[in-house]
């Protein structure tokens, strides 16, 4: 597995790790510690997480999990979305659903509705350091410990960071130790202005990479990337199906079956490791059988060559055709 530093904190860590939203839910305390084992087995030390996942029990699992394993992992969680609401009717709810799901699959839509509906934060939070260093103390108390490795502000913008005091409490709060960095997970658009106007809290940054997006210049501050899957996959997959002639001229240039859509999603995720070398690559899934080929694709260097491919032919056709794409930042370092 790939190493590299975990932006200023002087600790090493995997190139690729884990991202536990997917954490509780249906899965419950049991699979979702035996689902953070087979990611740990499997060779990844990094896992993701935030007071808002799982209903807002993922923070305490990740906890009971970094137990086994303390100094041997890292870990990113975040300030700015609040936990659900009615965590406590939720897991009964969740409870008294599983069985009736695993006998009624159709209902389970539906009930995923119902429970983002009840369980949905009140309001965002506003950035300040008398709410943050709340936060901050709940996340160390469910995750039990006295040091998180990263913490982000969570969907902040530009805008949000007015509170000079924020910035004081995140720096001294490295100063001390209890935090090992800091940074802003957000989406990909509004990285540009948070480089321009709120550069201080831009140690680390986490946002959306794909290969459907541009390559990224090297240097500025460390990065974590996820969703180079997900809907950008399915869309990609589905214009490929929907276009016999397109899949097939893709296929011989890229060298690799692109109807075939465990290539294409390994071709995509490979992507996102050979072009950004320096940054964490997060992968979320409740299947330990992804987990252990997402590993595997991870460290294939026979994927380096289809994936620049891909990439390239994704740009060029991009600008052609308009194919689904996402916005890229035109600019990554801090000023």
């Amino acid at each position: 597995m790939q190493t590299l530093k975990l932006a200023d904190t002087g600790r090493t860590t995997t190139q690729l790790g884990y991202g536990c939203s997917s954490l509780m839910g249906a899965l419950g305390r049991r699979g979702s510690l035996a689902l953070l084992e087979a990611a740990y087995d499997a060779g990844i030390r990094h896992f993701d997480v935030a007071p808002m996942y799982g209903y807002g029990e993922a923070e305490a699992c990740v906890g009971e999990f970094r137990q086994r394993h303390r100094d041997e992992i890292t870990i990113t969680t975040k300030y700015g979305i609040p936990p659900a609401r009615n965590r406590a009717l939720l897991g009964i709810a969740r409870r008294l659903a599983g069985p009736i799901v695993q006998h009624v699959p159709a209902l389970k839509q539906r009930l995923s509705r119902a429970a983002s509906a009840v369980a949905a934060p009140a309001e965002k939070a506003s950035f300040t350091a008398e709410q943050a260093k709340a936060s901050l103390e709940r996340s160390l108390a469910a995750l039990k410990t006295d040091r998180i490795d990263a913490w982000l502000l969570h969907d902040a913008e530009a805008d949000d960071l007015r509170d000079d005091g924020l910035l004081r409490f995140l720096e001294d709060s490295v100063a001390k130790g209890t935090l090992g960095t800091f940074g802003i997970g957000s989406d990909r658009n509004q990285v540009e202005a948070l480089l321009q106007e709120r550069a201080g809290y831009c140690r680390v940054l986490q946002y959306q990479w794909s290969i459907l997006d541009e390559a990224i210049a090297l240097g500025g501050p460390f990065r974590i990337h996820h969703r180079a899957l997900t809907d950008n996959f399915r869309s990609l997959h589905a214009a490929l199906i929907a276009d016999p002639e397109r899949c097939s001229r893709w296929s011989d240039e890229v060298g690799v079956d692109l109807d075939d859509r465990g290539i294409l999603a390994a071709v995509m995720l490979k992507a996102s490791f050979v072009f950004n070398p320096d940054s964490i690559v997060l992968v979320s899934t409740k299947n330990p059988n992804h987990i252990r080929e997402n590993v595997r694709v991870a460290g294939e260097p026979a994927l380096v060559a289809p994936a620049r491919r891909l990439h390239a032919l994704m740009q060029r056709e991009a600008r052609r055709e308009g194919l689904p794409s996402t916005t890229t930042p035109s600019r990554m370092t801090a000023s």
